[in-house]
């Protein structure tokens, strides 16, 4: 089958692309004596979470508990829940994780932890717990300092868990922005004081997890950080483009679409509105809903449901005619990803496999 067999939308994703950016992260971490695990949110997918696998991760990242349960459910194990789990149900679903795929969970704050311990202490499992640190996202974690100290020697008392080391994530840091490495700096800086506080008070830092995409081949440049967890790197999008973490070759995936109408001499409209890509904008000066593969000079300008507008601008001479398809890669594929129940994978113009997005809509 060829990609112009498929109906659209549809989710393409260049597998010469997507494995050269598997391998690169795999050779740099290699190389940095770091271990890499991946954050499946991108792909939400058991196949390319095995060739992540496949190509030297040594475990995985998941955001929910449901996300853990679909790549346990296909034998993945080794798992890193990086999200706060609060509630008996989730606990008891986690536990239940647990007993068949190793499984380590990131916190900050005592009341998710004591409930998850007595989860633990009730099945007989002991929990690997990475304590959420904040140097700088102001999302998560405390900041470094005695109050992040106080969680983490109350989390290393509770029975059930093991405090495994900390978690960070410098999801802030845009290193194209012009504070961008006084960012990463203070991060190393943050970092520094979390790790003297666990080793005055005698915790393990076996496990020291960061990254990010957009620094993912500067995570050596944060000194203790054991390994690292980026996630769109396995496809790349426009934002990373636009912060300089990759270049438009290694955007591996687009969403193909057709043109189904010609409302005016300079406008288009396509089959993919809100419903098939992500709203999240790029940055001000960047406007638009993705970019047009081969098109440089039309603008993804507005979403509705189902209606993707394109303003045309110069590229009137030989505009898009009803019928023909279009390639667009998103402002952001993890979102968009998440719309999709079927990725493609395509080598040129032919479809070598495809297969579910089988962590689509896992949310709880």
């Amino acid at each position: 089958m060829t990609i112009w067999e498929l109906d659209t939308p549809a989710l393409l994703i260049d597998l010469d692309r997507m494995e050269a950016n598997l391998e690169r992260a795999a050779r740099y971490a290699e190389g940095h004596g770091l271990r890499l695990r991946p954050h499946t949110k991108t792909h939400k997918s058991p196949y390319l979470g095995r060739r992540q696998v496949e190509h030297g991760a040594a475990g995985l990242t998941v955001a929910k508990v449901s996300e853990a349960e679909v790549m346990a459910a296909d034998g993945l194990g080794d798992l890193l829940l990086a999200y706060p789990v609060w509630g008996d149900a989730k606990w008891s679903r986690l536990t239940e994780i647990a007993k068949t795929a190793p499984i380590a969970v990131a916190l900050d704050s005592e009341e998710p932890a004591s409930g998850l311990s007595r989860h633990a202490v009730r099945t007989g499992l002991t929990i690997g717990i990475l304590a959420e640190v904040d140097l700088g996202m102001r999302r998560c974690g405390f900041p470094p300092g005695q109050r992040f100290r106080d969680f983490t020697r109350a989390v290393d008392r509770m029975p059930g868990l093991k405090l495994e080391g900390l978690m960070f994530y410098p999801g802030h840091v845009n290193l194209a922005a012009p504070n961008g490495e006084e960012e990463l700096e203070a991060v190393a800086a943050g970092l520094a004081e979390a790790l003297d506080g666990f080793r005055q008070d005698g915790l393990s830092t076996s496990v020291v997890s960061g990254g990010s995409t957009p620094t993912l081949y500067h995570s050596h440049r944060v000194p203790g950080t054991t390994e690292i967890r980026p996630g769109t790197y396995v496809f790349n999008d426009r934002s990373q483009v636009a912060m300089g973490a990759c270049s438009w070759n290694d955007c591996a995936a687009t969403i193909m679409t057709t043109v189904v109408s010609r409302p005016s001499p300079g406008s288009a409209v396509i089959d993919g509105g809100s419903k098939t890509f992500t709203s999240d904008p790029v940055r001000p000066q960047e406007p638009g809903f993705g970019s047009i593969v081969g098109m440089s000079a039309v603008r993804f300008e507005k979403m509705s449901e189902e209606h993707g507008v394109l303003d045309l601008g110069d590229h009137q001479a030989r505009p898009p005619q009803i019928g023909e398809r279009l390639r667009i890669v998103p402002n952001h594929v993890c979102v968009t990803v998440n719309m999709h129940s079927t990725a493609h994978g395509i080598r040129g113009e032919r479809v070598e496999r495809s297969w579910p997005v089988k962590g689509r809509g896992k949310l709880h």
